[in-house]
């Protein structure tokens, strides 16, 4: 692959690069604009392994790439303008070359090559920020008196780089080891992008009045307290994090009886803990599309809605959900039929002359209560249904 022509018959360089200002307005631009600070300009090189040694223009061509593809790559990955500054590195280099070879390989085209890109550049850049943020949060008292945080932290990147380096390369060899598993076992080619799953929003009640009454910073402990809960609880219960929203998070499971367990948790969870607003919760079950991460479609539209019309300290489903339940046998289709069976049992304890020696009822985990009928916006009437526990829960 080789520069544009425009740029490759006199070598001249072209005005700008990766243009921020044509960026979607969700990415994030979690590269800095080149600076002349010293401080900066040393912790970056620490960063990057390399000085600054190309323009835009020049890392395309050193790559091989054109200039159009380069520059698509890096709005992709959030890269702010920097115009034809010389601020790109080896690395920056060595990223064009791989990424267009596996486009000329045939291994990703082209338009998933720039999803993978953007895909890496937000979730990097997210992790980026809140790294950095906890770390020098961290730090109650500068290891040598009179320093400030910015003389810290150059060499406390220097220590934790190659370790979260290596750190961050096993937690998503991990992750993609599941993600692919849940894949092959899938079986069926049309569900490994449109699957059935149980998809949940839990949602912190009266968060609004919340954020008037705290300071900033209670507010934010806060919020990392109740994304901390809910991401241990969905991952120890065998969910997964979708993403979370401040005072909601969105989770999904491959069974109705698995969303249920995590979403009575985390109710009651909330419950237990003083300084937490009370949570509810919506789930819906169906066919979702998943996306970079992301769940979309009407059963996540319906969760969605659910939650907002569940009450305070409760888990609101959808008849899906409830149905699955029922057949899986985590819960009873109602309380008559359960007394009705529970006197057939005795019935036939009775018969068989064992009186009082009833068999075993089902252990079921879950209780169904059906609510009144409701109209959804834009999803139409549905028919909500109460989750609650039965019995002790399992620990």
């Amino acid at each position: 692959m080789t520069v544009d022509d425009t740029n490759s018959d006199d070598g001249a360089e072209p005005s700008s690069g990766p243009s921020v200002h044509s960026t979607p307005h969700h990415e994030v631009d979690h590269t800095a604009e080149p600076t002349d600070d010293p401080l900066a300009i040393r912790l970056e090189s620490l960063i990057l392994g390399a000085d600054r040694r190309y323009t835009p223009f020049q890392a395309a061509r050193t790559a091989g790439v054109s200039m159009d593809l380069a520059s698509r790559f890096w709005r992709a990955m959030g890269f702010a303008d920097i115009g034809q500054a010389k601020a790109l590195t080896e690395a920056d280099v060595l990223a064009l070359r791989r990424l267009a070879g596996l486009v000329e390989a045939g291994l990703l085209s082209e338009p998933m090559a720039i999803q993978v890109a953007r895909s890496t550049g937000q979730t990097t850049a997210r992790l980026a920020e809140w790294q950095i943020d906890s770390f020098l949060a961290g730090l109650t008292e500068p290891p040598e008196p009179g320093m400030t945080r910015t003389e810290v932290t150059y060499p406390l990147i220097e220590l934790l780089l190659p370790e979260l380096q290596e750190f961050l390369v096993y937690v998503w060899r991990r992750q993609l080891a599941a993600a692919t598993g849940r894949v092959v076992q899938t079986g069926d080619d049309e569900e490994m992008v449109d699957r059935r799953l149980a998809v949940g929003f839990a949602d912190l009640v009266g968060f609004t009045r919340l954020t008037r009454r705290l300071e900033e910073e209670e507010l934010g402990e806060l919020v990392e307290a109740f994304e901390t809960t809910s991401a241990d609880l969905v991952a120890a219960h065998g969910g997964r994090l979708i993403k979370t929203l401040g005072d909601e998070v969105l989770f999904a499971a491959d069974d109705a009886g698995t969303a249920g367990e995590i979403a009575l948790r985390l109710v009651e969870a909330m419950a237990q803990d003083t300084t937490m607003p009370s949570l509810r919760v919506g789930i819906a079950f169906g066919t979702v599309t998943t996306r970079m991460g992301d769940v979309f479609g009407t059963t996540v539209n319906l969760a969605s809605r659910l939650t907002s019309i569940a009450p305070k300290d409760a888990v609101l489903v959808d008849g899906a959900f409830a149905e699955e339940l029922i057949r899986n046998g985590d819960a009873p289709a109602s309380e008559a039929e359960e007394a009705a069976a529970a006197a057939e049992r005795a019935r036939l304890a009775e018969k068989e002359d064992r009186p009082g020696e009833e068999p075993p009822s089902p252990a079921y985990r879950f209780g169904l209560q059906p609510m009144w009928q409701r109209p959804v916006r834009g999803l139409g009437v549905v028919e909500p249904w109460l989750l609650a526990r039965r019995g002790k829960a399992s620990t």
